[in-house]
Order: C-alpha cells, then structure tokens, then sequence
C-alpha cells in the first residue's frame, strides 16, 4: 500500500476523504464492490450461450470415457434421488465413506446391512463396537 501512498496524489485522496467522510467512505466500498460484480456478470451473461447447436456439437466431440462417466454419474444420481423418496435406510453408504471406501453394485440393487461377522483367515468372530466407534456412528 505504501507504493500507491507515495507515488499517486488521487490515491492519498482517496485515502483522506475516506477517512474524513464516513457517506464517502461508504459509496467508495459499494463502488468497490458493485462495480466488479456487474462487470462480472455481465461478462458471464455474454458468454454464456444456450445454442443448441454448439451444444450438439460438444456432445458429438465428447471423448467415450467422458460419455461412459456421465452415464454413470446420471444412474447413481438416479438411484439415490430414489432410494431418498421411497425413503430407504442410506446409512451403509456414510458407514462405507467414513471406512474409506466406495460402495459398488449392480443398478438398483440395495446393499445389504453390513454384516457384524468379520471372516479373517478362515476364523469367524463376532466384532464388539467399542465407546469410541459408537460414538461417532450414528444411530438411529
């Protein structure tokens, strides 16, 4: 701030007549920030088109992964605006993040209750949760 304070009188001008005017500090801030926002918007107004055609364009020229990742963005979208209307239990799903990992299945298919049976080298037992894990589960 030093380098406009030295070199520019309007700046010093500035600086003193918002510090003398409490209505001029004001408009010069809403000017400050009014200003680049309009600027922006109407940048973003003129760029932004909705042509048809330059639409089909770009979907024509979409590489297949792109095409194949959009597929399948649009049937786990479609299955979990699902489940949240019938009103299903999605707990698995928040258990399954906070463990790290993705839940994967075929379409439409529920995953079953995770199960408390954890098989380790041929041994079946039977995991206690401790305070802290069912601390910080949810439970309903």
């Amino acid at each position: 701030m030093s380098i406009p304070w030295e070199k520019s009188e309007t700046w010093r001008w500035i600086v003193r007549r918002s510090r003398d005017s409490k209505p001029f500090f004001l408009a010069f801030a809403t000017i400050c920030g009014v200003v680049p926002g309009v600027i922006g918007y109407g940048v973003m107004q003129v760029t932004n088109s909705r042509n048809e055609q330059l639409e089909a364009q770009l979907r024509r020229k979409a590489r297949p992964d792109s095409l194949m990742m959009g597929q399948a963005n649009r049937e786990r979208l479609a299955e979990f605006l699902g489940e949240l209307q019938r009103k299903e239990d999605i707990n698995d799903r928040y258990v399954a993040a906070l463990r790290g990992e993705t839940l994967t299945r075929k379409p439409y298919v529920r995953i079953q209750p995770i199960p408390k049976d954890i098989n380790n080298n041929n041994n079946t037992t039977t995991t206690q949760p401790n305070k802290e894990e069912s601390k910080q589960l949810p439970k309903k």
